[in-house]
């Protein structure tokens, strides 16, 4: 294993200083509907997300910010933009704006605040990476912290959880290489009732997380 891929599999980990531990992209809404209550519909629920959601989406967003050329302005301004709701474009923008912010304290680069993949791909650049290796590193990190914080609000077993996470990698890894193939024709998502969560957890009086 090479150095560029172990700086990845460190920017990428879920305990990398980006906050990531306080979102969870809606599923404590849906937790507490009880559309979420076992291994098996956590898995459902996840899957969904990955191949229809965020996953998708986020992976060709960061397939098209490693291409050489790209313009990242843009690309973030897009990846804003195609947020559901004001809770899911703070989760993007803020775990962006601190990985480049911590990033930048590793490396002495100047990177500025971006939407969380568009921010990862920019600090990955330099590394001339396999776009499908980041794609998978991140969707990974991505997935491992909502199996995080099923296992303790389901509540799961750590046994049953990770089973969970191990089920769900063959998948993230073809996943990840089909984003890595994709164009700026296939960004967009249809996981609605990912995102109708997300907007009903805005309204929620009592939280615990962010999202």
């Amino acid at each position: 294993m090479d150095s560029a891929t172990l700086q990845l599999t460190h920017w990428l980990s879920p305990a990398f200083p980006t906050g990531a531990f306080a979102y969870s992209h809606g599923l404590e809404q849906v937790i507490a509907q009880g559309a979420v209550s076992d291994a098996a519909s956590l898995e459902h629920w996840l899957s969904d997300v990955l191949h229809h959601g965020a996953g998708w989406q986020d992976g060709v967003l960061l397939a098209l910010a490693l291409e050489p050329g790209a313009d990242l302005d843009t690309l973030d301004a897009m990846a804003q933009a195609l947020q559901p709701s004001a809770e899911r474009l703070q989760e993007s923008t803020e775990q962006g704006a601190a990985f480049a912010r911590t990033v930048a304290r590793i490396t002495a680069r100047p990177l500025p605040p971006r939407a969380l993949p568009i921010a990862v791909a920019e600090a990955a650049r330099p590394l001339n990476p396999d776009p499908a290796q980041v794609i998978a590193l991140y969707l990974q990190g991505f997935a491992t912290n909502l199996v995080t914080i099923a296992i303790r609000h389901v509540p799961l077993g750590q046994g049953e959880g990770h089973a969970v996470l191990a089920r769900l990698l063959p998948p993230i890894t073809a996943l990840a290489a089909r984003a890595a193939r994709a164009g700026m024709e296939d960004l967009g998502t249809a996981c609605l009732g990912a995102d109708m969560a997300a907007m009903d957890h805005e309204t929620k009086e009592v939280r615990l997380f962010r999202t």
